[in-house]
């Protein structure tokens, strides 16, 4: 604790616009705080090479996965802000997590520098082909039918799908059960399966099993329809625009970072993202590109965290 305050003190004495000058001059370090091949770690891999060549220096990949991204954020919280070690931020992690987990180490508005938004993936409620509706109107109709006789499966308690969810319950006024799972992987299996009737999840994983008819989707968190789902609805569309919200991936480093090592590294992220390969691997994930200034992604941030604290708190969830 004493090295990283003294690190603190040594930046701000020496000015941040001196320090800046030189960099980077070794390894950067990209934390994702999640296992590898999850939409945030391809993310991550996509961008670290060509951010890295913008930058001059190598951008080395690594994954801190625990507590549902907690541990990993918590590490770029408490690293040095000198620039060499940074995270991917997710909704999760500096949004849902922290909005239902009052022991959640960090502050996810106050401890962190936001750099850039990189991309943003539209999220599907999506059901089980047994289920006995097939488009957003009888879906609604068919939940409302019968109170609690649904369920839906998760990546986990205070993750994304669930607030979403939860979200969307709220102002449809619907009642459908929460199971949550440890991760989309075994959550997405179960629902394909016909365990649980319906799920709420990123794009990226439910797709595949979209396009192979083993889910039907419903409805999705987009800004407009999709190409790939040109009949699926947006919430917008349907009436119900706050839950019209995707899941962001963005860079960020601990509070304190100097602003010309923010600025140089937004400047990196958007010249790599100037490289149609690189653009073109991010889009295949279902993603779209945004790439906003470090004040946009700091007010994204916090409006995230707005929402969901306020959906914790309507819906009296808890981790319990």
């Amino acid at each position: 604790m004493k090295i990283r305050l003294i690190a603190s003190l040594f930046f701000c004495l020496v000015g941040s616009a001196a320090f800046a000058q030189g960099y980077p001059n070794k390894v950067i370090q990209l934390q994702v705080p999640f296992a590898p091949g999850g939409t945030t770690d391809i993310i991550a891999r996509t961008i670290a090479e060509p951010l890295g060549k913008a930058l001059g220096q190598t951008v080395v990949v690594v994954n801190k996965a625990g507590g549902g991204g907690v541990v990993g954020a918590n590490e770029t919280a408490k690293a040095v802000p000198d620039g060499y070690s940074l995270g991917i931020a997710t909704v999760s992690t500096t949004a849902a997590n922290p909005a239902i987990n009052t022991k959640i180490p960090y502050n996810p508005i106050t401890d962190f520098s936001p750099i850039i938004n990189i991309a943003a993936t539209p999220n599907v409620i999506a059901v089980h082909p047994s289920f006995p509706a097939k488009d957003y109107k009888a879906f609604v109709a068919e939940v409302k039918r019968s109170p609690g006789r649904y369920s839906y499966s998760s990546s986990g308690t205070g993750g994304i799908g669930h607030l979403q969810m939860e979200l969307y319950k709220s102002l449809s006024q619907t009642f459908i059960t929460h199971i949550p799972y440890r991760g989309a992987g075994p959550a997405l299996n179960d629902t394909v399966a016909g365990q649980v009737p319906m799920i709420f999840d990123n794009l990226p994983s439910a797709l595949p099993f979209i396009k192979d008819n083993r889910l039907v989707p419903i409805v999705v968190a987009a800004p407009q329809r999709l190409a790939v789902l040109p009949n699926v609805p947006t919430f917008k569309e349907v009436g119900l625009e706050p839950v019209n919200r995707m899941a962001y991936y963005g860079i960020y480093g601990p509070k304190g970072l100097p602003k010309e090592v923010i600025d140089k590294v937004n400047a990196g992220v958007r010249k790599a993202l100037e490289d149609p390969a690189v653009r073109k691997r991010i889009e295949d994930t279902g993603s779209l590109i945004i790439a906003n200034s470090p004040e946009q992604f700091a007010t994204q941030i916090k409006a995230e965290f707005d929402v969901y604290k306020k959906v914790v708190t309507e819906q009296k969830l808890t981790l319990d």
